[in-house]
C-alpha cells in the first residue's frame, strides 16, 4: 500500500501558557511532535507531510529532516482546513491523518487501522471512554455502521450519551480524501472547517467506514495544558517500565523510573530508584545501577556496576568494572574489565586500564592510564593550559600518590612512582619514584599570630 501521513501540528496550545508552541513540549525527553514523526517512520510512508502554523520556524528548526515536508496553515480555521494544506503533496494511494500532540500512538495500533483500508472503504479510529467529555462521538446505525462523528458541542442530549469517542485518526483513499474536504463548510458552533464531517460524506458517497477501538485511551490522549503533559509522562514511563520488566529487569520501583531516549538490556538487570536513562544506553547482563543514578549515551558491559548518584554520560564501562557512589564520567571515558572508579572521581575522555583504580576525589582528563595502575586521592591531571588541551599517559602498576598534580604533556613509565604532594611536570622513567615538592622546614618556637 503507498501511504502519505499528514501530521497536524499548528495548534497555539494557549493552554500550556508557554512561548513554546504546544507540540514542542517534552514527553520523555523528547517533543511530543518528536514521538509522532517516530511512530510515522516506523509505517515507511511515501511522505511525511508537517501542518506548522503557530512558532512555525522553531518547529522546522528542532524537527527539520530529508523525510519530512513542512506545510504552513497561515491561519487556524479548523483540523479540516489544515489537512487541506498539505492536499497539494500528497501522491499515494491512501492518506493517514495524525496529531502532534498525540505521542502515545503506537505503530501496531495504526498497522491494525490501515489493514481496513481499501478503495471503496474509510478507516477511523476510536476509543471507549466512561466520560467522553470533549470528544466527538461516533453515531451508528441500528446496524452498528457508522453514520458520522458529531462534535461534542454539537451534539444533542441523546448524543452526549455514547461514550465511543472519536481520536482523530483517520485513514482514507487520497482522491476521496481530496474530494470530501473540498466540500467542507464551517457551519457548526465553533465556525471552523471540522475534519471529522468527512464521515458523513463518506457514507452518502456509498464508502464504508471502518473503525478499530483503541485498546489504550492513553495511547490516543492529547495534552491541552501541563496537567495533561504530565499525565502523558507517566503513562509513557509505566509502559517503559513495563516493558523492561518483561525483558527480565528488576526494577524496585517502576513509579519512579525514567526512560528518555533508547535502552537495550540483557538478563539479570537490576535498576534501583530514581535512575533516568537517556539516548542511546546499552546494557549487559548482570548489571547493577544504584539509586539517583543519571546515564546517558554509554555502554555498560557485563557485570558492571554502577553506584549511586553517578553520573554517566558517553561512557563505556568494562566487565565487572564498577564507579560511585557519586562518580561523574564525561564523554570518552572507558573503563576495562574490572576498573574501578570512586567517590568524587571525574574522568573525561579517559581509558582506565584493566583492574586499575581511581578510589577518591580525582580528576583524571584526557588520559591514558595503564593496567593496576592505583591513582592517589586528590590527584589532578592538569590537561589544559588555558588554550589547548594535551594528554597524560601512565603505564601499567604506576602508583600514583595521594594529591598529586600531573602536568600534561607527561609520561609515567610502568611501574613509576610519584610521591604524595607532587607537582610532576616531567616524564617519569619506569620504576623510578619522582618527588616534585619544597623541603619542609620547621621552625622551632615559632611566635603564632595574635589577634590584635
Amino acid at each position: 500500500m503507498s501511504l502519505d501521513i499528514i501530521i497536524l501540528a499548528a495548534g497555539q496550545g494557549t493552554r500550556m501558557r508557554s512561548a513554546l508552541p504546544k507540540v514542542l513540549h517534552p514527553i520523555a525527553g523528547q517533543s511530543m511532535l518528536a514521538h509522532v514523526v517516530a511512530t510515522a517512520r516506523r509505517l515507511q510512508p511515501d511522505s511525511i507531510q508537517v501542518v506548522i502554523g503557530h512558532g512555525a520556524d522553531a518547529v522546522r528548526e528542532q524537527l527539520a529532516a530529508a523525510d519530512i515536508n513542512f506545510v504552513v496553515q497561515n491561519e487556524q480555521l479548523g483540523t479540516g482546513h489544515a489537512v487541506a494544506q498539505a492536499v497539494p503533496y500528497l501522491k499515494a494511494e491512501h492518506t493517514l491523518v495524525l496529531y502532534g500532540d498525540v505521542p502515545l500512538i503506537e505503530a501496531a495500533t495504526l498497522e491494525s487501522l490501515l489493514t481496513q483500508l481499501s478503495t471503496d472503504s474509510m478507516a477511523l479510529l476510536t476509543v471507549n471512554l466512561d466520560n467522553p467529555a470533549g470528544y466527538g462521538r461516533i453515531v451508528r446505525n441500528s446496524a452498528g455502521a457508522v453514520q458520522a462523528i458529531v462534535e461534542h458541542k454539537d451534539a444533542n442530549s441523546e448524543q452526549l450519551q455514547i461514550c465511543e469517542g472519536n481520536t482523530g485518526i483517520l485513514a482514507a483513499p487520497r482522491l476521496a480524501l481530496t474530494d470530501w474536504l473540498s466540500r467542507l463548510s464551517n457551519s457548526n458552533a465553533q465556525g471552523e472547517y471540522y475534519l471529522t464531517d468527512i464521515i458523513a460524506m463518506a457514507v452518502a458517497d456509498g464508502l464504508r467506514v471502518a473503525t478499530e477501538t483503541a485498546a489504550d485511551a492513553m495511547e490516543v490522549q492529547g495534552a491541552n495544558d501541563r496537567l495533561q503533559l504530565s499525565e502523558l509522562e507517566r503513562h509513557y514511563q509505566q509502559r517503559a517500565a513495563r516493558r523492561l520488566m518483561a525483558q527480565g529487569v528488576t526494577l524496585l520501583d517502576p513509579a519512579r523510573f525514567d526512560l528518555r531516549g533508547e535502552v537495550s538490556v540483557g538478563r539479570d538487570v537490576l535498576i534501583d530508584i530514581n535512575v533516568i536513562l537517556e539516548g542511546r544506553v546499552e546494557i549487559a547482563d548482570n548489571v547493577s545501577i544504584g539509586p539517583n543514578c543519571v546515564i546517558k549515551d554509554s555502554i555498560l558491559r557485563a557485570g558492571a556496576v554502577i553506584k549511586a548518584n553517578s553520573h554517566l554520560d558517553g561512557a563505556d564501562i568494562g566487565e565487572g568494572a564498577d564507579c560511585g557512589p557519586f562518580a561523574r564520567l564525561r564523554p570518552g571515558t572507558v573503563l576495562a574489565a574490572r576498573a574501578h572508579v570512586g567517590n568524587f572521581v571525574e574522568l573525561k575522555n579517559t581509558r582506565l586500564g584493566e583492574a586499575a583504580k581511581a578510589g577518591h576525589l580525582s580528576y583524571l582528563g584526557d588520559s591514558e592510564i595503564g593496567a593496576r595502575t592505583n591513582v592517589g586521592a586528590g590527584t589532578i591531571t592538569c590537561n589544559y593550559d588555558g588554550v589547548n588541551k594535551f594528554k597524560t599517559v601512565m603505564g601499567e602498576d604506576v602508583f600514583i600518590g595521594s594529591n598529586s598534580s600531573l602536568v600534561a604533556p607527561l609520561h609515567l613509565g610502568d611501574g613509576s612512582t610519584t610521591g604524595a604532594g607532587s607537582t610532576i611536570t616531567a616524564d617519569v622513567p619506569a620504576h623510578a619514584l619522582a618527588v616534585g615538592r619544597g623541603r619542609q622546614r620547621n621552625l622551632e618556637n615559632w611566635p603564632r599570630p595574635k589577634k590584635r
